[in-house]
């Protein structure tokens, strides 16, 4: 499998980027899909995960909703992250990798991910 994020970025506070991840070596279409960062010297933070025919999608923490959209397109095997009104707590490397079913939603189940696109928010 191989994902290859983009679309990071150096960003004032209250902008917005897009993220892209594209995804090769599997089935992507079949596939729930996520997003997650982690910041420097912290822990990775699960973000939003997305069914394959994009009827469910789960946030892992609700500081995120209203912000942060998730969406695919699977004809080009591609999960999108549009990410609006940017905080320097946002600040962090953001990849994309699969989700799995955890008793109330889906969440990120990290058995693949890219190279992680950079993420910088800063006034």
């Amino acid at each position: 499998v191989q994902a290859t994020e983009s679309g990071g970025g150096l960003v004032q506070p209250g902008g917005s980027l897009r993220l892209s991840c594209e995804v090769s070596g599997i089935r992507f279409g079949e596939l729930t899909m996520g997003w997650f960062r982690q910041a420097a010297g912290k822990e990775r933070e699960g973000i939003v995960c997305i069914t394959d025919d994009s009827g469910h999608i789960t946030y892992s923490s609700d500081s995120m909703k209203g912000r942060f959209t998730i969406s695919r397109d699977n004809a080009k095997n591609t999960l999108y992250l549009q990410m609006n009104n940017l905080q320097p707590e946002d600040t962090a490397m953001y990849y994309c990798t699969d989700c799995a079913w955890y008793s109330d939603g889906y969440y990120p189940d990290y058995n693949f991910k890219g190279q992680g696109t950079q993420v910088t928010v800063v006034s």
